[in-house]
């Protein structure tokens, strides 16, 4: 063989060689680099991952939890002694890391847990839906199973505002207490600016990308993990990245059985709110003020979900308020947690 000629014996000329086409093999030249950059990126991504857990160990334990007919181990954080407990439950497809700076000072004046929901971190995926009623039921299973008894001051952040108030709705009798941490409001997808939706559906793409590139190594290559080797040895994986997307697409179902769940009665209530003079910098400008209007409306309204409601704009920090400002947060906790212990919370016992 010359090239890409081939002699072909035919019918009355036994030397004219025939033309092959070259496109088939260049085709599968391509295929097969494709092939083989797609196994070197999923050696890379599992070796990484192995290598990230390996130095940084699971802190707390997991537990094989039972809600509604699944079985799955779900993993839970706790330090510190006393009561009632404090439940942190962080922002759509957020791990327990994003409690690191104010878990052990909580944990110096009472006990507190963080964990991660199904599909995070290091909890084992659920086949059930990702709204906040299953995650409630999740949590609450959870609990139970680990032996850490109510009463709760239940704590979230962003859309773990959600799960601590569908909770707060369907186990009243457990909750001593709630914080809100820049918490969504059911009602923020129709009153906020319309032109959010366009970036809303922009982010679930984004979303989308990175968890299905992630088996490949792609976001780890490209430097998209977090730099702490903590938080990437618990979020830089497939099954973390995947359960953010579903819980996006199942936030609107979420909102619906958020509005459902009622006020909170005369529970201890702290809203805490991020600086209006702390965008997001994903916004545009010209979004920069009717998007925050329209949030610091709704959280006021939040606040009045218990008549012993109160709320606090945190200077200096952005939504993540757990990370910009811990202290606004602990204190936050502190006032709940002192406010249920005088009620006597700490007498209550699973029902």
């Amino acid at each position: 063989m010359l090239g890409c000629w081939t002699p072909v014996r035919m019918a009355g000329n036994t030397s004219a060689p025939i033309p092959r086409p070259f496109w088939p093999r260049i085709i599968l030249g391509l295929l097969a680099i494709v092939v083989l950059l797609a196994v070197c990126g999923v050696v890379y991504q599992n070796i990484g991952e192995a290598r990230d857990r390996r130095f940084n160990p699971m802190p707390g334990q997991r537990v094989q939890v039972t809600a509604d007919g699944s079985s799955l181990h779900m993993h839970i954080y706790c330090s510190g002694q006393g009561k009632p407990t404090v439940v942190l439950d962080s922002g759509l497809g957020d791990s327990f890391i994003s409690w690191e700076r104010v878990q052990p000072q909580i944990a110096k004046f009472t006990r507190v847990c963080s964990y991660d929901r199904a599909g995070i971190g290091y909890s084992a995926p659920s086949p059930r839906p990702r709204t906040s009623r299953v995650i409630a039921e999740e949590l609450h299973s959870l609990l139970a199973a680990a032996r850490i008894s109510p009463p709760y001051v239940l704590v979230g952040h962003s859309m773990g505002g959600y799960d601590v108030r569908v909770f707060a709705g369907r186990y009243r009798d457990e909750v001593a207490g709630v914080v809100l941490a820049d918490a969504s409001h059911p009602d923020q997808e129709k009153r906020l600016p319309i032109e959010l939706r366009g970036m809303q559906a922009s982010w679930l793409r984004e979303a989308e990308f990175l968890a299905f590139a992630m088996p490949f190594g792609i976001p780890r290559l490209l430097g998209l993990c977090d730099e702490n080797p903590v938080a990437r040895a618990v979020e830089c994986n497939f099954h973390t990245a995947w359960e953010g997307v579903k819980e996006m697409k199942a936030f609107r179902e979420s909102a619906t059985e958020v509005a459902a769940s009622g006020s909170l009665g005369d529970v201890p209530l702290v809203v805490l709110s991020h600086d209006p003079d702390k965008p997001s910098a994903e916004l545009p400008a010209d979004l920069v003020k009717p998007t925050n209007d329209a949030w610091e409306k709704m959280q006021e309204e939040m606040a009045h979900l218990s008549t012993r409601g109160t709320q606090a704009i945190v200077k200096g920090s952005a939504h993540y308020i757990q990370m910009d400002r811990p202290d606004a947060v602990i204190d936050a906790v502190r006032a709940v947690v002192n406010q249920a212990q005088q009620q006597g919370a700490g007498s209550v016992t699973t029902p």
